[in-house]
Parts: C-alpha cells; structure tokens; sequence
C-alpha cells in the first residue's frame, strides 16, 4: 500500500525513533508498505518518520541510480551493492567516516528541494535486517550518502540541518513555503 508522505513542518521529522524490539507481522507489512512507497516516489531511500510513525527504521534501495556509483565491503571484502539490496535498516548504529565531500541531495519529504550537502564520504553500518539478523557493512558514494540521510531522520536531524547558511538562505523562500502549506494542511485535518 502506498503511504503518505509527510511533509516539512509536521512535528514527527523532528522525533528521535524508538527501538523496534521484534519483528511483528505490523512492522513486516510497514517495511513492505515503505517500499513501495518509497519506489513509486523514486526515492532512493524512506525512513519512518517520513510515512508519519517515530520508529527507529529505514528502507533504502539505490539500485535504479546508475549516474551515482555506490560501493559495498561485506566482511571486509569489496561486495556488489545489489547483495544487500533492497536494504531494510532496523535500530541502526552507524560510524561516517572518510574525507568530507559535498553532494547533491533530495529528501521526500521536501518536493523539489534539493541541496549539496556535505557528509564523510563513507560508513561503518550496524543494524538489523528485514529478517531481524544482524548485518554489519561498509559503504561508500551514494549508500553511503543515503543511510547517512536517513538515520539523521531516524534521530529526528533534516538534511537542512547540514547545509551551509548560504544553500538554506538560497532556499529560504522554497522552505517557508513549504512549512506554511504543510501547517495549513494540519489545520484542515483538524
């Protein structure tokens, strides 16, 4: 089923998640539910805070973006990043390091808006997987970049928050608007 996505201004984009502590047919049907939302968006990666719910959880699927490579270390080893895709996150720890490099980024939950944003360009990944096994990886370019993006919302952190003052004050306009309609459509729903 496909989700709505929140949008900037609901409160839930700023909530730190809580631990997912099993594996319930509800959270099985979220992660299936998350992803297809997420492809039908073309996102490349949707937490759940984005679909209205405060849970440490993330799906991520970077296979359709060809212009932006990935790279994956599985047990130490160079891997294909389509070994663990579609990567589904649960509690996630993760430890970015590497040289900062800036990058083009959307999110979701703010249409059309995108900036470069600077991140390490690699990460140390701990979580849980789709089956509630733990998974341990490295990676590098866009995953990289896309779990960084995504546990941030997990912790309640906008890829806004890690813009330069000159990027945000460029897209001030763009982002007012975007919180002022968002909170227009709280009042209706009221």
């Amino acid at each position: 089923m496909i989700l709505e996505i929140v949008k900037y201004g609901r409160p839930v984009l700023r909530q730190k998640g809580t631990a997912i502590e099993k594996l319930t047919p509800e959270i099985r049907q979220l992660i299936d539910d998350m992803f297809e939302t997420m492809h039908d968006r073309h996102g490349v990666g949707l937490a759940a805070q984005q679909i209205g719910k405060a849970l440490q959880l993330t799906v991520i699927d970077v296979r359709d973006a060809k212009d932006r490579p990935s790279t994956l270390e599985l047990h130490g080893q160079p891997a294909e990043v389509d070994a663990i895709m579609p990567l589904v996150l649960i509690n996630p720890e993760i430890k970015p390091f590497g040289e900062i490099v800036k990058g083009s980024e959307g999110c979701l939950s703010f249409p059309e808006i995108f900036g470069e944003i600077p991140r390490p360009e690699s990460v140390e990944v701990k979580a849980l997987d789709k089956d509630f096994k733990p998974i341990e990886f490295r990676a590098g370019g866009l995953l990289s970049r896309a779990i960084q993006h995504e546990v941030d919302h997990l912790n309640g952190i906008l890829f806004i928050d890690r813009m330069d003052k000159k990027t945000k004050e460029e897209l001030r306009d763009e982002l007012d608007a975007l919180q002022l309609a968002t909170k227009a459509e709280m009042k209706k729903d009221k």
